[in-house]
């Protein structure tokens, strides 16, 4: 059965340095939760906490409606699966995802029923008598979340387990770690700085920075309506363009040229709109600036074109299919008003 998580006013610190600071969060049971943020934020840290590796500072962890702050992490109902994949290299994958099991003394047919069943959903039982040494990358992961499996835990912890991927098998086992959460139904958090793997995998995005909580929702939500400018600049690849900009009667004054938007604003604004909702086919919006084409990326269905405005400000586009452009001509972006996002002085979102 999914279990339920709860943090309550999370703190952790070092001596008179404090990382984590009263995070709240609820993680409802069976959902797959992605702690996203850039190196340093404390995802890793505040993810040790809940499995019971980092001792917890100040107040309440709580699985399942029980207190677990004191708890070990043994006796959590956690299996968590790390970066390296810490495989015994003098065993076979058999004996890999049969120790922890034959550690707690589990009688041997219930070993082995559980261990043929882990290999069974991850398609590894032509390699049960394989070692380590003997597979690949993604093989040897797979066998890094069996070893998890096979102790059919309440809830699965990954702490950035694709990291040593190459970019083929990121995407290969993005797919089969989503198809384990639909199979098996269990309570997931997953650790990554990527987040295009935040956002293909996640039922809830947990975005961090510098030890606290920017934004917490579904993927689209964050993508569609981020809080302040660090999300709105995180989620989103390429990410957002961002433009300063300042009111004025009618309009914005944004890019040498002025904007009329379908909302009032006042003073100093940054202006963002993604790549993918610019194009440059005269008529298909309203006229954001002439820009400067400075590099062009032919992605075979996308091109990605770097362009500058005629204030010097950066602008990233993405088109649709193959296109060609001389460098230094200059193109018009356009954009649809309806879709693009304002932020304050201090960095937040302008309610629409």
């Amino acid at each position: 059965m999914a279990t339920p998580i709860e943090l309550r006013k999370i703190v952790k610190a070092y001596g008179d340095v404090e990382v984590i600071h009263g995070i709240d969060l609820n993680i409802d049971p069976g959902d797959f939760t992605v702690f996203v943020g850039p190196s340093g934020c404390g995802k890793s840290t505040l993810l040790r906490m809940i499995a019971g590796l980092e001792p917890i500072s100040g107040g309440d962890l709580l699985i399942d409606g029980q207190r677990m702050n004191e708890v070990p992490a043994a006796r959590r109902g956690i299996a968590m699966v790390f970066q390296s994949y810490a495989l015994y290299p003098h065993m076979n994958v058999y004996q890999n995802l049969a120790f922890g099991l034959e550690t707690a003394k589990a009688p041997k047919e219930e070993i082995k029923q559980r261990v043929q069943r882990a290999a069974e959903i991850l398609q590894i039982v032509p390699l049960l008598q394989r070692k380590p040494k003997q597979l690949s990358g993604g093989q040897r992961q797979r066998v890094a979340i069996g070893r998890a499996i096979v102790r059919e835990p309440k809830i699965f912890l990954f702490d950035e387990p694709l990291s040593n991927l190459d970019a083929e098998l990121r995407v290969q086992m993005r797919v089969e770690i989503a198809k384990l959460h639909n199979d098996l139904g269990n309570t997931m958090i997953y650790v990554t700085h990527d987040q295009v793997e935040a956002m293909t995998m996640a039922d809830k995005i947990v975005v961090l920075r510098l030890g606290v909580i920017e934004q917490a929702g579904a993927p689209l939500e964050l993508y569609n309506s981020p809080r302040n400018l660090f999300v709105a600049g995180f989620i989103g690849s390429p990410k957002m363009n961002f433009l300063t900009a300042a009111a004025e009667a009618g309009g914005l004054r944004v890019a040498g040229g002025n904007l009329t938007l379908p909302r009032n604003v006042a003073g100093a604004v940054t202006l963002g709109v993604r790549p993918e909702h610019i194009t440059i086919a005269d008529g298909s919006g309203t006229k954001l600036a002439d820009v400067r084409v400075d590099l062009t990326e032919s992605l075979g269905g996308q091109t990605v074109v770097y362009a500058t405005t005629a204030d010097g400000q950066a602008l990233t586009i993405v088109l649709e299919g193959q296109r060609q452009f001389e460098l230094g001509s200059t193109v018009s972006a356009y954009i649809d008003p309806a879709r693009v996002h304002l932020f304050d002085a201090e960095g937040n979102a302008i309610a629409a």
